[in-house]
Parts: C-alpha cells; structure tokens; sequence
C-alpha cells in the first residue's frame, strides 16, 4: 500500500499498537515524537521519526506536504498526576494548541492529506445517569467534557481545508498491559476487587482489539465523517463489569470503594471514575461495523484467560 501516515502519540498504550497494525497493511509510518531517537528505540519499527514540537511547526510542518493521513493520539496523560489547576492547564494545551498547530500545518500543505483522525473520549458527555448517549447527544458540564469539546472544536477546523475529519470518542479501552483497565485489575490480584462509588454508573467500554480496527475503519472508509463513539453496543454497569471480572479471576469482587474514598484519593479526577455514561456507537453500527468483542464477558475472557 505504502500511503504515507502521520501518526502521533505513537508510543502510547493506543498508538504503539496501532502502529504496529498499520505496519503489517504496509503503509508508510511517520511518527511525529517529542523525541525521536527515543520512539524509535521503543516502537522497534520500519518507520520515519521525526522530533515533534508542536509550538515550532517550521520544523516538522514539511512532513505534512503529500502524506495520506494524518492520525493525532498525543496528549497528556489525564491519570499520571493529580488535576491541580496547573496539571489542568497542561491537559488542555497538549490537545487543544496541538490540534491547532496540525491543523494549521495541513492549511499551508499544497497537497493536503485526505483524512486527519484525532483521538477524543466519551468524556465529552460528562456525567449523564442513565441516558443513552449517542453521537449526538450534548456535550457535558465538567472539566473532561470541555477538554474533548474543545479538542474536537479544534479538529473540526480540517474541514475547512477540504480534509475529512474523524473524532474517536473513546470510551474504557481493555487491555491488561496497560491504560486505566490495568488499574482497575490491581485489586482483583490482591484479592480486594469491587465496585467503585455505589456500582450503578454506567460503564461505557471496548476491547483494545476493536479500538484499534475501529482507527483502520475510520481511516480506510471515507463514508465515516466527524465525531464517532467508539464502544461496545452493550455498555455495563460498573457493578456488572466487578461481578464478571470476580468470576473470571476466581476473585472477590464485593470490596466497594466509597465515593468519599474516591474523592480523598483522585481529588476532581473522581468525577470522571464516578460518571455515569451508557454510551451507543450508533454511527459505527450505521456504517457496518462489525465488533469482534460485543459482549463484556466473552472480552473479558479474550484478555485475561490464556
């Protein structure tokens, strides 16, 4: 195939096992790092690795001229710190500025890319009870809704230049190698496991497989444009994803985290571990998007029975 991709957030729990599936369609790999040599050490791959630093465009904006797409998955971390008013700051800017740096770049590119997928979360919904939640339900109140509207606002301004754009709303990824599902496993090893807060929220989630087939999807599809749910059509409560992982861990899974608990640990970040969000990927389901792992136990046995 080799169509050129840029791609970052490479290095990522998401992006390093993306790029591995776009290595094997034999597209052309260039991964935008804030340091190169050290991506490319990590990555292992067949691939172009550019030092990327989003607020200096004249040094990497060149790379943008004739590529296929461009896939934006970097930002920062929203669990490897506490949200202070600074971390808050940094969690925007890396999205929001980013975005926009990118964007502008593809505006100068005389051949532009045909598509640019960006990542986002089913945070923008903000805590929304039992609603089903579908692409086009309003964005949310809290602070990770308005980093993912702002970050999509951001996104939409390729269109301006002719360039189909992807949203992925990203709701819980499973994988035990890494992401917030990794932790969440910690306590079931320990024999602690259960519920978080009272186990009535809902729990919108995918198999790390289907999150990244639905990335090939969206950038191999033209028909998929703008914002799209990426989870399973059967979300669970939180209740039910203990109960299932109890069972299959041959684990306790009744050992509940109060919310107070929650709140004295994670500070404002509890707000998003305690959101109620059942969200429906009804455009991926329009499209004809076949999940490999609809249902949470047969997923849940995929990953952590060998």
């Amino acid at each position: 195939m080799n169509k050129k991709i840029i791609i970052t957030g490479a290095t990522g729990f998401i992006g390093s096992r993306l790029c591995r599936e776009l290595h094997k369609k034999n597209y052309s790999l260039i991964v935008f790092s804030r340091n190169a040599a050290s991506a490319k050490s990590e990555l292992f791959l067949d691939a172009e690795f550019v030092n990327w630093d989003y607020h200096n465009p004249a040094e990497w904006e060149e790379y943008i001229e004739g590529t296929y797409a461009v896939i934006h998955l970097a930002g920062e971390s929203l669990a490897s710190k506490r949200w202070t008013e600074k971390q808050k700051r940094k969690i925007i800017e890396s999205r929001e500025i980013s975005t926009r740096c990118i964007i502008e770049a593809i505006g100068k590119a005389d051949k532009k890319p045909e598509t640019f997928i960006c990542a986002s979360a089913i945070g923008f919904y903000g805590n929304a009870g039992d609603a089903i939640l579908t692409e086009n339900s309003p964005n949310g109140k809290d602070f990770l809704s308005d980093v993912c509207f702002r970050w999509e606002k951001e996104a939409e301004e390729a269109e301006k230049f002719g360039v189909r754009r992807v949203s992925i709303r990203t709701g819980l990824a499973l994988s035990p190698e890494g992401g917030a599902f990794k932790k969440l496993l910690l306590p079931y090893k320990l024999f602690a496991g259960g519920p978080l807060g009272s186990g009535k929220q809902w729990l919108s989630w995918l198999h790390i497989k289907d999150l990244i087939q639905i990335y090939i999807f969206a950038l191999e599809n033209a028909a998929v444009k703008g914002a799209i749910n990426a989870t399973s059509p059967n979300p669970v409560t939180n209740k039910e994803l203990a109960n299932s992982l109890g069972k299959i861990l041959h684990r306790p899974s009744f050992f509940r985290v109060p919310e107070f608990v929650l709140k004295m640990v994670l500070g404002e970040m509890s707000e998003t571990v305690l959101s109620s969000q059942k969200v429906y990927p009804e455009r991926l389901s329009l499209l004809g998007y076949k999940f490999l792992y609809p249902e949470i136990t047969r997923a849940l046995k995929d990953l952590l029975i060998e």
